[in-house]
């Protein structure tokens, strides 16, 4: 009976790592295979023609192709989330794409916080120190408002925002809600940003076809992050995540006056 206890015990142990590895061997596939230059400024542009073509003659399977394709990129951690988002404004238009977006984005950062708290969530918090403890217990009683604040802050790595939460314990329907509400606001931006830019990506794709069809040595594109991310655009942001912190002070401070 207790052998059968410890087997079970040590097969529980290792299927939690389970996730973990299928993640690892799905993002060394892609990686080796060069897949992940499909999701690229240079991609976007140089197949922005054949882009545009099938999506209008396929728009409800473009539109899921375009979520399942965030799904992933999300999931798996690709730096890409930038050029998806103002490709979907750009084929899309920025409420559908943004939209899209968010829900894609949501579920892809699910499936991301699913795999940190079963594999390392779980041994971390049973091997976690004293002051990983305190970290813990202080974000999951405010965790709202944490939360809110580190999706509405661009200063975060999206990634991080997923993993984190997952190790300290969040709960999985705090992290939900509070990941579509706090990445609204800049997945929005993005799509709108992207559906300005369709004027511009068209006639870069032009340009771009035609100093290649003439053997061209210098065909270079030159749509980046900075042509999107303003000094104004920063600080709105840098705002809302400011105010999302109010109820944490608000708590602090009302704490501060009780004791006194």
């Amino acid at each position: 009976m207790k052998n059968s206890e410890q087997q079970k015990s040590s097969t529980k142990s290792w299927s939690r790592w389970v996730p973990l590895a299928i993640f690892g061997v799905l993002i060394a596939a892609i990686a080796f295979s060069g897949a992940y230059k499909v999701l690229s400024v240079e991609a976007l542009v140089g197949n922005y023609e054949q882009l545009q073509s099938y999506i209008s003659d396929n728009f409800l399977l473009a539109i899921a192709l375009y979520a399942l394709i965030y799904i992933t990129a999300v999931a798996l951690s690709f730096p890409a989330a930038w050029v998806l988002t103002i490709a979907g404004g750009i084929f899309f238009g920025w409420w559908l794409a943004g939209f899209t977006t968010i829900f894609a984005a949501s579920i892809g950062a699910s499936i991301l916080f699913w795999i940190a708290s079963s594999s390392l969530g779980a041994h971390l918090r049973e091997s976690a120190g004293g002051f990983v403890q305190k970290l813990r217990a202080g974000m999951q009683e405010d965790a709202i408002s944490y939360m809110l604040f580190l999706r509405l802050v661009p200063a975060f790595p999206f990634t991080l925002v997923n993993i984190v939460p997952a190790i300290l314990g969040v709960p999985f329907r705090i992290f939900f809600w509070t990941t579509l509400a706090g990445i609204a606001p800049g997945t929005f931006a993005y799509s709108y940003a992207g559906e300005g830019l369709a004027s511009l990506v068209q006639a870069q794709s032009r340009a771009f076809a035609d100093c290649m069809a003439a053997n061209g040595t210098d065909c270079g594109i030159s749509l980046a992050p900075s042509d999107l991310i303003t000094t104004e655009l920063l600080i709105a942001f840098s705002v809302l995540g400011l105010v999302s912190l109010l109820p944490i002070v608000i708590k602090r401070l009302r704490a501060n006056k009780v004791a006194s």
